[in-house]
């Protein structure tokens, strides 16, 4: 997932080089619209809306965005579990109990 992230990057970085002078004026999107869009992008395996969502936000963005959804997923499930927070990232990644 992080190569995924790695190369979403990049190609962001190239198409806001690119179309920085050729785009109008275009609506906002905050950081956790576009971490959410991003995530179930990925969940999705839909590379357009991946390419598309990158787009929104700067990278250092994005990628608090992602972290942050995360560690908000995390927590609401170990509640709905009844688990740490540990054991269920842990059992997220396919990782053995600690």
């Amino acid at each position: 997932m992080f190569d995924r992230l790695r190369k979403s990057f990049d190609r962001l970085l190239d198409s806001t080089r690119t179309e920085a002078a050729s785009q109008g004026e275009k609506r906002t999107h905050n950081l956790f619209e576009a971490a959410a869009a991003y995530i179930s992008a990925c969940a999705d395996d839909d590379q357009d809306r991946i390419d598309e969502t990158v787009t929104w936000v700067s990278p250092e963005a994005l990628s608090f965005g992602v972290s942050e959804l995360a560690c908000r997923a995390v927590i609401a499930l170990a509640r709905e579990r009844d688990e740490s927070p540990q054991t269920v990232a842990r059992s997220l990644l396919g990782l053995p109990a600690a």
